[in-house]
């Protein structure tokens, strides 16, 4: 498992087509990629099974001004490779990049029909908040 700092045609074509197991609303683009990995606040991170992308999950750390947070987004498994444990080695990671990191707190959101993931996110500690979540598009 690695950070990604630069990409492949190859890459690109493995992660995309990991964003849209993750879900089919998803518009992925180099554009967007290249705009995450610039980002010094946005860390990506993959497990490769011969050379291809199979698994990966980002980190993105934000400021508040009483601590310092992070989100866990886009954590996603090829179906191929489900049952693995990989889905758990990537969150272990990214938890141990949160700690060295200073984050003071982990975020993230799940949907419902993930059951799986769900689970995962509970054995490993993380706790179901109550709460209402809101979206607004731009542009």
């Amino acid at each position: 498992m690695h950070e990604l700092l630069t990409y492949t045609d190859s890459d690109f074509s493995d992660l995309s087509s990991l964003m849209q197991e993750l879900s089919g609303s998803i518009v992925f683009t180099r554009e967007s990629l290249e705009r995450m990995l610039a980002d010094p606040n946005s860390h990506l991170y993959v497990i490769r099974e011969e050379g291809r992308i199979v698994a990966c999950a980002s980190l993105c750390i934000f400021h508040q001004p009483f601590s310092t947070d992070a989100t866990i987004e886009s954590l996603v498994v090829s179906s191929k490779m489900r049952g693995k444990g990989m889905g758990r080695k990537l969150m272990e990671h990214l938890i141990d990049e949160a700690a060295r990191m200073n984050v003071d707190c982990i975020h993230l959101t799940s949907n419902p029909k993930r059951e799986a993931a769900n689970a995962l996110y509970q054995k490993m500690g993380f706790e179901k908040k109550e709460t209402n979540c809101y979206m607004m598009k731009l542009g």
